[in-house]
């Protein structure tokens, strides 16, 4: 067991991107302890924590609504010692297009905000790393589709942004994705055929595996600064070096 006292705290770990981010956490090395606030447990990745020597803490909050979510939230990081950074890779990962604008709000927007306040009211916090997508502004149309990349999309996508920004959280930094490899919800023709136009795309629109954002999270948080940042693709890419 590592000796360090520095903790993660993760929202949104059962994804395809949360799953890349548990695994970057547990090989960096320079976290103890890592809590994940989920709906229910999974066993795998207790044994994936016991393997990498991590004392790993699930938080369940099985009814995940902003109130219980940020009093969880805040309880888990009371509960830890030294310095403790949040990430929350959370969001509805694919149908948005199916969703009203408040259904997807409810998820993207209220619950990021409640654990980002989560965080700010146990006074150990002071960065959270957050993933949105590229496109992300809170101005956009609330009208039309709420597919990925359109309008209404990177509408909730921005206000979520802003919302955890407003938290009182001395340092966000912001990870602004566009087509994500390696997700469950990415088609594979896609995956096979991104890669071979990219030179076509301009440099923030550029695809990007979850492996990649994962690591850049965490490099992020290991260092991360004393300012807020919004980091696109070239950023990501940066930080995996």
């Amino acid at each position: 067991m590592s000796t360090n006292t520095r903790s993660a705290v993760v929202l949104g770990a059962s994804g395809s991107v949360g799953g890349a981010l548990l695994a970057e956490l547990f090989r960096a090395g320079s976290f103890s302890t890592v809590v994940v606030v989920v709906r229910t447990s999974a066993p795998a990745r207790v044994d994936l924590a016991r393997a990498a020597g991590i004392d790993l803490r699930e938080v369940i909050v099985p009814t995940m609504d902003p109130p219980r979510l940020a009093a969880a939230t805040t309880a888990a990081v009371a509960a830890l010692a030294g310095d403790v950074v949040g990430l929350s890779v959370l969001g509805v990962g694919a149908g948005t297009q199916q969703l009203t604008i408040g259904q997807h709000r409810a998820v993207d927007v209220a619950l990021n905000a409640a654990f980002a306040q989560g965080l700010q009211a146990s006074g150990k916090v002071r960065h959270i790393a957050l993933m949105t997508a590229a496109g992300a502004d809170p101005t956009a149309s609330e009208t039309g589709s709420g597919a990925a990349g359109l309008a209404r999309y990177n509408r909730v996508k921005g206000e979520a942004e802003e919302a955890v920004k407003a938290s009182g959280l001395p340092v966000v930094s912001i990870f602004r994705p566009a087509m994500i490899l390696g997700s469950q919800h990415t088609p594979r023709i896609l995956e096979k055929v991104l890669p071979l136009f990219s030179f076509l795309t301009p440099a923030r629109y550029k695809s990007i595996h979850a492996t990649q954002i994962a690591r850049a999270m965490v490099a992020q948080v290991q260092d991360p600064g004393a300012t807020s940042a919004v980091l696109h693709y070239p950023e990501m890419i940066a930080l995996n070096r």
